[in-house]
Parts: C-alpha cells; sequence; structure tokens
C-alpha cells in the first residue's frame, strides 16, 4: 500500500524535492500537494525578469499542471494549511479540506519583511517576493510615476530596476553606507553604484525610514534625520521572514525559521521542513543552490535511502540586472589572517578581489568581468591549495576555452542552482545525443533557473562535440522539453508529411513525452489550424486551461468574464444586461477594462456556463491568443478636432478578425486624429487618421516593455486600411514563433523585410486570400470545433455566435 506523502507548499524548494523523490521511488508515495498561490510551481528567481520586462509568467513556469497530473500528484492550488494536526497527523486547509500523511513536509518559503513603521499597511506599499508583488508593481507603473525602493540589497536593486524599466522614477533607500554591503567591499560596491546611477538610479543612503505618508495610499517616506521622500509605490525589500504560523501553532520547534537537523526533520516525528522557511545549524538561506541541496538530502531521508546529511552550504551571489555583472561569494573583509589578490582597472570597469587564508580561498568578489567565478568558487568549496598557482586566468586561457574545460575536474558545479556538474553535462551529451544548448538545459536543468551558467554549459558542449560542434545548430531553440524540434523544423515537418493532428504530430516526430505539455501542445495546435486552415479541426484538450473555460483565473482561483464591445461601443440593452448579470451572480467587481470593455471579476468557476447563457453576448477574449480589443476614438462623428471615422473602422476590424488564432494575443487602436486618443501608437497595430488617409503603425507595446510603433504605411481608404491589415497579420501568423509578440516578431524580421513584403501587390493578395479561407472556419457551425469535456451543456449548441467568439 501505497505511503502518503503531503507537502505544505508549492515552491522551488519543495517541488524540487518531490522530483528527487520520483526519481528515487516513484510508486511509494500517494502524493497531495498545497499551494497558497493559484499557480503551478514557477521560477521565483526569474520574477526581476519579468519586472525588467525580459520574459513573462508562462515562460517561468518550471513545472505546469499537466506533470502534477502525470506524476499522480493531487494539487490543491490557492488553498493554504492553517493547522497541522501532528496527533492525528492530518492537515486542515483554510477551505476546511482534512488530508491525512505518513510523511509530511512543510515547504512553506518565507515572506518580505515589512518595516513595522507607521503607514506600512496603505496602499501601494509591497514586498517583492512573489508574482503577485511583480503584478501589482507593473499595475502601479500605469497610472503612478514615483517609486521608492527600501533596501540597497540583492533584491531591491533588481526591483529597482525593473521599476525603471515600466518608467518610473526610482528612488533607492538604503541604511549603510554602501550598497550590497554583505556581499560586496567598498571599491566593488562604489563600481556598482556608479553604474546604477548612469541607468537612471537615485540613492539615498544611510537613511532610516521612520513613516509611511499618505491617506489611504502612500504619497511618501519620512526619514529619521527629518528628511522626506515622495513616493506613489514603496516596495520593501530589506530581507525574508521565514513563513513558520503553521508549524508555530502546530506545536513544531520554532526559532528564526522551523529548526531542523541533518537530515531537514523537525522536532515532530515524520515532519520535515525544506527551504526558507527552515532553519539548519541557526541559519536560513534565502538562495537556491542550497535549498536544492537540502532537497536531495531529505529526498533521500524519506525514500529511506542511505546519504550524506546536510552540513551546511556556502553560497555565491550574482545580481541579474542590465548592464551588470557581478559574483560575490564567501568572506568579503579582511582580518589579520587574511591576505588579498586583487586586480582593479578602474577605467574598464574591472574589479576581482580573492580573499585567502592559509593558502586556501575563503572570499570572492568579481565585477565588470565574472568568467572566473565557477573556477574559483570549486577552489573555494573544495579548500583546493592555490600556492605556486595563478589564480585569475587570462584571455587565452579563459574559463570557456578548450584547455580550462579540458582540465575541468569532472565533479565541479556547473550550475550552482540546480546541482549540476560537468560530468553530468558531458554524460549527458554523449549519452543523449545532445547537440544544443536548449538540449543540454532541458535534460540536465543546467542553466534553466538563474542562467547564469549558460555561457560555460555551452563551452562544455562544444569541447565534448569536438569537430561535430556546429555553433550556429548549438543556438537553436526546440518547441519545448518534449522535443528537440525547432518551429521552422516543426512546420516544414507538417507540410511534408501532411500532419494533421496534434497527436499524430507528436507521434510521427517522436516526441519525448507522448502526452505533450502545456507549451508545444497549444503551440502544435496553432501550428496546425495556421497551415491547414478551414481544413483543421481545433483540438480543444490542447488549448490553455483559460480558453477552455473561457474565462481568466484571477490571483484567488476566481474567474474574470469580460462581453465583447466592438471597438468599446454598447448599447443600453447591453449594459442593462450586464447589470442584471452582475447581480444575479453577486460578482463583487464590474470593472472597465483597459480595451474599453466591462469586466466581471470574482466569478465562480461553476457559474461561468450559466452566466454566459445569461449574459448571450460575445467574449471579449480577455485570456485567448488572438485578437484581444480594437480601442477607438469617438471620431470625427463627434469629435471637432476627428478627420476620419475611427469607431465605424474600429468596429469593421474587431467583426472580422475576432475569431482569429494569432501566436500572441493582438491589440489595435484606431485614432480619428493624430492626437492619438486611443493610444493606436504603442499598439500591435494602430490607425491614426489624417487627413485624406490614415497612417498605420505596427509593432508597438504599452505594456512592460514600452515599445513605440512603427510607421508601416499610409493608404487612403478604409477598404485599403483591412487589404494592410489582413496582410499584415497572415504573415505575422505564418512567420511568428508561438507565443512572439509582434513588437518581438518585427524586431527579428526587419521593418524593411516586412514593408518590402507587404509592397508588393500579388504577395498581399495571396496573403489575404490565406487569411479569408482561415477565417471561414470560425463561421458556423463553430460549436463543433471547440467541444470541451470540461464544459458541454446546451450553452455551447444553444449560442453558436458566442462560442465561436469565445474559442481564443
Amino acid at each position: 500500500m501505497m505511503k502518503k506523502l503531503v507537502m505544505i507548499g508549492n515552491g522551488m524548494a519543495g517541488v524540487r524535492t518531490i522530483e528527487e523523490i520520483l526519481k528515487q521511488a516513484p510508486e511509494q508515495f500517494d502524493i497531495t500537494i498545497f499551494g497558497q498561490e493559484p499557480h503551478p510551481n514557477y521560477n521565483r528567481i526569474k520574477l526581476s525578469n519579468i519586472l525588467q520586462g525580459d520574459t513573462n509568467f508562462d515562460e517561468i513556469i518550471i513545472n505546469p499542471l499537466d506533470w502534477y497530473k502525470e506524476n499522480n500528484i493531487q494539487l490543491f492550488s490557492g488553498e493554504a494549511v492553517v493547522k497541522i494536526d501532528v496527533d492525528r497527523k492530518r492537515v486542515i486547509s483554510d477551505q476546511g479540506r482534512e488530508v491525512e500523511y505518513d510523511e509530511l513536509i512543510i515547504a512553506t518559503g518565507s515572506n518580505s519583511f515589512i518595516l513595522p513603521i507607521p503607514g506600512a499597511d496603505k496602499i501601494g506599499v509591497t514586498g517583492f517576493r512573489d508574482i503577485q508583488d511583480c503584478e501589482m508593481m507593473i499595475k502601479s507603473a500605469e497610472e503612478y510615476k514615483k517609486a521608492v525602493v527600501i533596501g540597497g540589497g540583492l533584491l531591491g536593486l533588481e526591483a529597482a530596476r525593473g521599476l525603471l524599466n515600466l518608467g518610473m522614477s526610482v528612488d533607492v533607500v538604503h541604511l549603510m553606507p554602501h550598497l550590497m554591503e554583505r556581499q560586496l567591499d567598498p571599491i566593488a560596491s562604489s563600481l556598482l553604484r556608479s553604474e546604477l546611477e548612469a541607468q537612471g538610479m537615485n540613492f539615498l543612503m544611510e537613511k532610516e525610514t521612520v513613516e509611511i505618508l499618505g491617506d489611504e495610499r502612500v504619497t511618501g517616506l519620512r526619514f529619521k534625520d527629518g528628511s522626506e521622500a515622495e513616493a506613489d509605490l514603496v516596495v520593501m525589500s530589506i530581507g525574508i521572514k521565514s513563513n513558520t504560523t503553521v508549524a508555530k501553532n502546530s506545536g513544531i520547534y520554532v526559532n528564526r525559521g522551523i529548526v531542523v537537523n541533518d537530515f531537514m526533520e523537525t522536532s515532530v516525528p515524520h515532519v520535515y521542513a525544506v527551504g526558507e522557511c527552515a532553519e539548519h545549524r541557526e541559519i536560513v538561506y534565502g538562495l537556491v543552490a542550497p535549498l536544492y541541496e537540502q532537497g536531495k538530502v531529505l529526498a533521500n531521508r524519506i525514500c529511506g535511502m542511505d546519504g550524506e546529511p546536510y552540513e551546511g552550504s556556502v553560497t555565491g551571489t550574482q545580481l541579474k540586472v542590465a548592464g551588470v555583472d557581478l559574483y560575490s561569494a564567501g568572506e568579503i573583509f579582511e582580518d589579520e589572517s587574511t591576505k588579498s589578490i586583487m586586480i582593479y582597472n578602474e577605467y574598464e570597469g574591472i574589479y576581482k578581489r580573492v580573499l585567502t587564508r592559509n593558502n586556501m580561498i575563503v572570499g570572492i568578489v568579481l565585477y565588470g568581468d565574472t568568467k572566473d567565478s565557477t573556477r574559483l568558487f570549486r577552489m573555494l568549496t573544495k579548500k583546493e591549495d592555490i600556492s605556486g598557482g595563478s589564480i585569475f586566468q587570462t584571455e587565452c586561457t579563459g574559463s570557456g576555452t578548450s584547455d580550462s574545460i579540458a582540465a575541468m575536474p569532472d565533479d565541479e558545479l556547473v550550475c550552482g542552482c540546480n546541482g549540476v556538474t560537468k560530468g553530468a553535462i558531458v554524460e549527458a551529451i554523449q549519452t543523449q545525443g545532445l547537440t544544443t544548448l536548449d538540449q543540454v538545459s532541458h535534460c540536465t536543468n543546467a542553466g534553466r533557473s538563474c542562467g547564469r551558467c549558460k555561457p560555460m554549459v555551452s563551452s562544455i558542449l562544444a569541447h565534448t562535440l569536438g569537430d561535430q560542434f556546429d555553433a550556429t545548430a548549438a543556438q537553436k531553440v526546440s518547441i519545448c522539453g518534449c522535443t528537440t524540434i525547432s518551429r521552422e523544423e516543426l512546420v516544414a515537418e507538417i507540410k511534408e508529411k501532411g500532419l494533421t493532428s496534434v497527436k499524430e504530430v507528436m507521434n510521427v516526430l517522436e516526441w519525448n513525452n507522448e502526452e505533450g505539455c502545456t507549451k508545444c501542445r497549444p503551440a502544435i495546435n496553432y501550428y496546425l489550424g495556421m497551415i491547414l486552415m478551414d481544413e483543421y479541426k481545433d483540438d480543444r484538450d490542447s488549448r490553455l486551461v483559460n480558453e477552455k473555460i473561457h474565462a481568466n483565473i484571477q490571483k484567488d482561483g476566481t474567474y474574470s468574464v469580460v462581453p465583447r464591445m466592438y471597438g468599446g461601443v454598447t448599447t443600453a440593452a447591453d449594459l442593462k444586461k450586464i447589470a442584471e448579470v452582475a447581480e444575479r451572480y453577486h460578482v463583487p467587481l464590474v470593472k472597465l477594462t483597459g480595451g474599453q470593455g466591462i469586466g466581471l471579476f470574482g466569478v465562480k468557476k461553476e457559474d461561468l456556463p450559466s452566466m454566459w447563457e445569461d449574459l448571450d453576448m460575445p467574449s471579449g477574449y480577455a485570456y485567448g491568443k488572438t485578437l484581444r480589443t480594437v480601442k477607438t476614438c469617438v471620431g470625427a462623428q463627434f469629435c471637432r478636432y476627428g478627420t476620419q471615422d475611427s469607431m465605424a473602422l474600429g468596429i469593421e476590424l474587431e467583426k472580422k478578425f475576432e475569431r482569429l488564432d494569432t501566436p500572441h494575443k493582438v491589440k489595435m487602436g484606431v485614432s480619428a486624429c493624430p492626437r492619438n486618443c486611443s493610444e493606436a501608437g504603442i499598439k500591435d497595430i494602430g490607425f491614426v487618421g489624417i487627413d485624406g488617409g490614415w497612417e498605420i503603425y505596427v509593432a508597438g507595446n504599452g505594456g512592460v516593455d514600452l515599445r513605440p510603433g512603427d510607421l508601416l504605411c499610409t493608404v487612403k481608404t478604409q477598404v485599403e486600411v483591412m487589404e494592410m491589415t489582413g496582410a499584415y497579420l497572415q504573415y505575422y501568423r505564418e512567420t511568428a514563433n508561438y507565443l512572439e509578440r509582434t513588437s518581438k516578431w518585427v524586431e527579428r524580421m526587419g521593418l524593411d523585410h516586412v514593408k518590402e513584403v507587404l509592397a508588393d501587390e500579388e504577395t498581399r493578395k495571396a496573403l489575404n486570400e490565406r487569411m479569408d479561407q482561415t477565417l471561414k472556419k470560425y463561421i458556423e457551425p463553430w460549436n463543433e470545433a471547440i467541444q470541451s469535456e470540461e464544459i458541454q451543456d446546451k450553452y455551447y449548441t444553444k449560442h453558436t455566435v458566442a462560442v465561436g467568439s469565445e474559442s481564443k
């Protein structure tokens, strides 16, 4: 009989422990996981990348929902455990759910430490710990422009860089005279400050915050010296606090964290703790590498395997801020027993300092050039004797050369985040036939967290393959970890072999995971639809969950419903209908959206089918990879400045393309004059009315990665607008990578190239013919293509038009 294993927490350390358990004993446990957030496991290291606009949430998910299903793991997301009954060996959730356990892992992580000062509870004050914090900052940046980050440490500086990218003015308040004083000496800290000031940060050093000012929302800060600073947003990043509440309330011994021994056992039998909630030998670790080491030790213990105890970790720190290359590990400051080896090139901004004691490295600080970090960290952790050797490698014998790779021992740690050694990478390359960096990362996990080790992994790949190494091919990115096939190869194979279904693609092209995953299935489904056009029957099982249930899941587990309002135009009858539905279903929030629609927020999943039936309106696609909205101004019909009928064009555009599957979401804006009230200049496609015609702008982006649109062309008539738009969208559909926004696509393809393609009349005609053929499949009976095993009732056969517009 399988033992019952329950884990409280769905974060990186806990889920890594579960992965290790599944490797060793896949049939030993019936596993249940409770996660307070309504998301699958994601990479918190990359939250700063989201804030800085380098990635999106989908791309940082480590284990998608399919992974839990494939491993028979019961996941209760958006549900927190509030009590552990250690006598009866069961946990109780905030929803009253009780689950028994034989073995229990507490992996509740940590929370941002919030200063206990007056005003800390005001609107606009946040920590920087999870995706909700990121979303709050991004949302604030849309309306407010002045931010203050309290804390000049690693996370604080990453948050500050992200807020600058969001267009905010940023002050960084720090109590100490030097930034990152726990990781950097004064010289490196000074270099860092100079670089970040050049990027636009303003520093308020040696300031102690004593009060957050404002009424309901923050307006500023007051410091101990009496000075003040203005602020619309305050981000506190001064450390973490282990989340120990449920353990403490259940009688488990807690100090700063949940106290564990060298095998991650707590004071209560059969209860373990791992990650940022755990305190080991009076230390709580906040970096991922030691947490993964803990997870491996704990997995061995729970599975009854012999293994080494966890004896603590020496950690290294890297700053993930654009333009800054920085690494630190071990001791920072000298004493009577230490000596320094130092290189300082102020002109090039390069500083290297190694602290030694008894001919062994005990500390590392690198700024401006960190290529030696892996080798030096190995020498530090292995306590190698450095007498008579060279500490810093020259350019000709750098850490990425063939000679240095050959000299690297197999047990040298290459990816500290995921505990991957050189030997493991070489073995994977040789036994699995890997030829690309992407394949190596998927196979070994090296480089999948912070990414700092990718250059070293690439060098190991080149050295291992020797003459067979193809530098260009090595950079190929596969669709996902289920295959080595790239987007271009997939499209070519579908056309050449005449593949017609998602299942057939995965079978014929020999997918590693025969069921695929949440990354590749939607992509395959899209490419098949794009290539086969009206001949292809949409695979509803390959849609993302939001698209299956025609609503957007919110952070509390409820959903948002947004009916379609073409061009932002509505009627009194529709407004009345929405109001009645909102009252009938006790909708807690009714809000105007950024796309000129009305959103109903807080809807229960079980109410979605009947709510759509009562609304009897098309969906606004707030969840789909398709045309979301066409924002319009009132135009020449009402505005004295308007030169064109923006509402008529907006409605025509939205009605034609509303059902169209696209690689990513598409937003449009139509302004009747160059005053641009509908923000057409920052849309995927924007139309600006001028005397005698329209200007068409493309590749704009109003999100985190703000990008103004480029002028594609100027046309005279509305007919020409529709022709150019259809051709542009179809060319985007046929050549973009799945989940590639138009802004990234145009930058990759080149605006001049896109213009050249669309300038040819015959090419435009052919593109529009394929577009029109594709659009046919969205006409009745569309309901036949979107049957979902999750929601199959009379709604989908009764309301064909509404369902068709909901599909994506």
